[in-house]
């Protein structure tokens, strides 16, 4: 068995994942999440052997480098036959910019990239230097081998006519807005395992991608490339999401500023975090909450029948640029992964395309479950559970195994 081993970390504002893949066998020798969502402790668990563990760390301030040496010297370190054998270490990056459209090794320049590229993404690219440096600090042997893979660089094949907004051109050529979409490590896992189940080469794959969570976003893929995306320069726009509004009208925020007197910044928060879901029924964006009130609170229920009516038209809508032949629509992420409600009332507005779904199968698709769900005879659905840890794994080890 290879040997190389690439530890994958994936730094968020309310926790960190990280494991460890061996990504020629594609197996998970390690993984693990912190949740620092509390302001006094950081609770991580991890799993190693089929066996789990946890632990707490004092955490007053969020301190990436700290909970990073604790993953080394707490974890890593306790098994030196996996700690020595690590190689390269991959991040998850949110945003390329204009300027990166591939995973790259990570130097100054590219960090300059990152830093500029914030600017479209600030909820997360920041965070994501910030565990790149922490890497640097508490792993300076392999300080040249870390690998910045981009969650925008699948998108980079779009045209023209999907990228560019309608607005002035000069802000395109000038400042780089454009539509760079989201969920591109997601959707390049799911292309290459579609491609196997339904034995279809990559190259003459015709797919709908659903990447449904907290984030939530639509691909179209033709030929095996993304053709268009829901979501934008950020990822607020497209979908409904858990606290997101995705699309508005642009008059909305004149409103909000000139009529109600909000300030830029109340505006930004209050469509990143106080809409969606969560805006429209007042008490939850987690799905699984949602689920069990939808039959009993109007609110609750009309939240998820807002997001699945969006959810359809980007699919219904979609569907003309696939070139007359769509070979199945795939629903992922942890909602897609595990919301039956939200699939089945999804594809129960997609019957022109001669969507139908098995509920029986349906009801049981769920917790890393894999399959179709669709009745004989219609249109192929499936739920794939989605492994951005393994495509990281896999490009770092790629770009650092002769560096």
């Amino acid at each position: 068995m290879s040997t190389s081993l690439a530890l994958i970390l994936n730094c968020g504002s309310s926790s960190l994942k990280f494991s460890v893949i061996n990504p020629v066998y594609n197996k998970t020798v390690l993984s693990g999440i912190v949740d620092f969502s509390r302001s006094l402790h950081a609770k991580i668990s991890w799993k190693i052997d089929n066996k789990t563990y946890s632990s707490d760390i004092l955490n007053k301030t969020v301190n990436y480098e700290e909970i990073i040496s604790f993953i080394s010297n707490n974890i890593l370190k306790n098994d030196l036959n996996i700690f020595k054998n690590i190689s390269c270490i991959g991040h998850r990056v949110v945003h390329g910019g204009s300027k990166i459209n591939k995973s790259v090794i990570v130097n100054s320049k590219v960090i300059k990239y990152i830093k500029d590229a914030s600017l479209f993404a600030p909820l997360h690219n920041p965070i994501n230097l910030l565990g790149i440096q922490a890497s640097f600090n508490v792993f300076p042997n392999l300080k040249k081998k870390n690998v910045a893979v981009f969650d925008t660089a699948f998108h980079s094949t779009m045209p023209k006519t999907s990228y560019l907004y309608a607005i002035p051109y000069s802000f395109y050529k000038h400042y780089g807005i454009r539509r760079y979409g989201a969920h591109g490590i997601s959707y390049t896992y799911i292309v290459s395992r579609v491609s196997k189940i339904l034995k279809i080469s990559v190259d003459n794959l015709n797919v709908i991608i659903c990447h449904l969570g907290n984030g939530a976003s639509v691909a179209a893929i033709r030929d095996g490339i993304c053709v268009d995306t829901s979501m934008g320069l950020t990822p607020l726009e497209g979908l409904v999401m858990g606290t997101r509004s995705g699309d508005i009208d642009p008059s909305i925020i004149f409103f909000m500023y000139n009529k109600l007197k909000m300030s830029i910044d109340d505006i930004e928060d209050t469509l990143i975090r106080k809409s969606g879901l969560l805006g429209l029924n007042e008490f939850s964006n987690d799905c699984r909450d949602l689920e069990k009130e939808y039959v009993s609170n109007n609110k609750i229920k009309l939240s998820i029948d807002i997001f699945c009516h969006r959810l359809s038209k980007y699919i219904s809508a979609y569907t003309s640029l696939m070139e007359g032949k769509l070979d199945a629509i795939i629903f992922s992420g942890g909602i897609g992964e595990n919301s039956c409600l939200i699939r089945s009332i999804t594809v129960s507005k997609l019957s022109l395309l001669n969507c139908k779904i098995d509920k029986t199968v349906n009801l049981s698709m769920k917790l890393g479950r894999e399959g179709f769900i669709n009745k004989r005879n219609s249109m192929m659905i499936l739920v794939i559970p989605t492994n951005e840890e393994l495509v990281i794994a896999k490009e770092a080890i790629l770009l650092t195994s002769n560096s």
